[in-house]
């Protein structure tokens, strides 16, 4: 018999938390695997560009309609279960990929892994909200959000080369070999909080108004946040060649957010935490990213510019994962995490694309950088309803 002592008991929160971020990295590697691997994909399934982009954007379209059903399903069946068919649907999907000889395989490989992908997106956090509520949850979610870009970027690195040494078909299908590792991972060493509130077994959804009002506004901030990091990413490379840089040097300095990102997300939790003014903290970060964004187009120091953000990004994103924790009961977090990522979903789908069409309409490579401004600064608005909403209905 096993002696769990305090010892034992104290570290067991971080250990999940990595098994956790190892899952997280392999839906970065996997969501980034066809961009890594872009144009010998148009080759290969004889397309364009625009259906490379419905490949990529396959994994994310899932969210809109399987959120909420995958925070029932965990509500019903439990994390570690749902976890676990989380990362067999996405290694299924990799698997697939890499043997599809047409489009419409990749297609439908890619919705099959997106379902795996969302359904893992509301479940951990649900998870970490567990095992770190009241505690140092928003370094837990800043630790767990960090680990997206690091799949991200080890797909980047990785895949082209490995495609190069074998075959594109294994380096398709290594993002399934590399989900089945977490699975096995998950499967072996993952447990629940000895302490755990356990919901009750039900597909039904049982948020109180209060839980509903707040978890939708949350959702919100959380969407208007993603977006302006998507605009910086996806925009900033054609606003810098607009003012004359090259497509490789454009591509550097805007890589400097991403970068600096992904060691700014845990530290600044970590600062944020220690300095123990949530709000605040992020209400001066949306800001300082709105007037970043809207300094960009004047072309100065694109370097320092796209670094300050990366700088910025960072405290707010545990902070704002931390929101729904905060709200909802904890018999109700499976539920209500699947509520909070379906408006992620549909917010992303719904606001991105605007982006794109001010840069069409107006001709100008700024107008999709001054939009994300404008949706940082929302976010700020946002972020003071929903602290407004918290103190009205706790009165």
């Amino acid at each position: 018999m096993t002696l769990i002592t305090p010892a034992r008991v104290s570290r067991d929160p971080w250990v999940m938390l990595a098994i956790l971020c190892v899952v997280r990295t392999a839906i970065g590697f996997q969501f980034q695997s066809v961009a890594a691997l872009g144009p010998t994909l148009v080759e290969r399934y004889q397309t364009d560009y625009a259906g490379l982009g419905t490949l990529i954007g396959m994994y994310m379209l899932p969210g809109i309609v399987f959120a909420i059903p995958g925070g029932l399903i965990g509500q019903r069946f439990g994390d570690k279960r749902v976890a676990i068919l989380g990362l067999a649907l996405m290694t299924v999907g990799g698997a697939w990929l890499g043997i599809a000889d047409g489009y419409w395989s990749a297609f439908f490989s890619r919705l099959v892994s997106g379902v795996g992908g969302v359904v893992l997106n509301v479940i951990m956090a649900k998870m970490v909200a567990d095992w770190f509520a009241g505690r140092e949850i928003t370094v837990a979610m800043a630790y767990l959000l960090s680990s997206w870009p690091i799949g991200l970027g080890l797909a980047l690195v990785l895949l082209g080369p490995l495609a190069a040494w074998t075959s594109i078909t294994f380096a398709l299908s290594f993002s399934g070999l590399v989900s089945g590792m977490a699975l096995i991972a998950t499967a072996a060493l993952y447990r629940s909080p000895p302490n755990a509130v356990q919901a009750v077994p039900s597909f039904r959804i049982q948020l109180s108004g209060r839980e509903w009002a707040l978890t939708l506004v949350a959702g919100l901030i959380w969407t208007l946040f993603n977006v302006a990091i998507i605009i910086v990413v996806a925009f900033g490379p054609s606003l810098l060649t607009a003012h004359g840089y090259g497509v490789a040097e454009a591509g550097a300095l805007v890589s400097l957010t991403t970068w600096v990102l992904v060691p700014a997300l845990p530290l600044g939790g970590y600062i944020a935490m220690r300095i123990n003014r949530p709000a605040a903290t992020t209400a001066f970060c949306f800001v300082g990213c709105a007037v970043v964004m809207s300094a960009l187009p004047l072309g100065l120091a694109p370097a320092l510019l796209f670094a300050s953000l990366g700088l910025l990004f960072g405290p707010p994103g545990g902070l704002i994962m931390k929101l729904p924790a905060d709200v909802l009961d904890a018999r109700n977090r499976a539920a209500g995490m699947g509520i909070y990522f379906a408006c992620y979903y549909a917010g992303m789908a719904a606001l991105t694309p605007v982006a794109g069409l001010l840069r069409d309409t107006t001709g100008s490579a700024s107008a999709p950088l001054l939009f994300g401004g404008a949706v940082m600064f929302a976010g700020a608005l946002t972020l003071a309803l929903f602290r407004a909403l918290q103190r009205s209905s706790a009165t």
